[in-house]
């Protein structure tokens, strides 16, 4: 078995994230999503995103990858909230 070669560029730092970001954002906003169901939305839209556009030609690369948006949107998500609380509560 051979492992899939997966280069990690501009695309997925830059933009794929901050995508999954605005795109979970939103349907949390206009379908309410309730907050348990959140990261799970992410982590399918991270998929959605791999699979379908940034590996589009390498089903497991999108996976592996998909995996990655979806967790980094999760985390940098939660990272800016809890700084946004903290510098707000501490004026």
């Amino acid at each position: 078995m051979e492992f899939p070669i997966i280069h990690t560029n501009f695309w997925d730092a830059i933009i794929a994230i901050p995508l999954v970001i605005i795109f979970t954002q939103v349907l949390k906003y206009y379908l309410g999503i309730s907050k348990p169901f959140v990261p799970t939305v992410a982590i399918l839209l991270g998929l959605i995103v791999s699979i379908f556009i940034s590996h589009r030609g390498d089903f497991i690369a999108g996976v592996f990858m998909g995996y990655f948006y979806g967790y980094g949107a999760i985390g940098s998500y939660a990272s800016l909230k809890t700084s946004w609380h903290y510098f707000r509560n501490k004026k």
